[in-house]
């Protein structure tokens, strides 16, 4: 499970002032977000093709994390 945070959004170069209202529009919460992220699924569910460049930096993050293991 790919979950996207707000450090996601910032690698994407997304204006956060643009994206809170966003997610009022979509019926998601922002404070929750901020805290937790959100399930990647949960963002393609809206249909909107401005989070696949999101999901793809969370994925990439994701899978670079995985595959560490944290020696140099």
């Amino acid at each position: 499970m790919t979950r996207v945070t707000i450090q996601d959004l910032r690698d994407a170069r997304y204006c956060l002032a643009g994206v809170r209202p966003w997610f009022q529009r979509h019926g998601l919460n922002w404070q929750d977000f901020l805290a937790y992220g959100i399930d990647a699924d949960r963002l393609r569910a809206t249909n909107d093709a401005l989070v696949d460049p999101v999901i793809q930096i969370a994925a990439s993050r994701t899978a670079t994390t995985e595959t560490c293991d944290g020696r140099a």
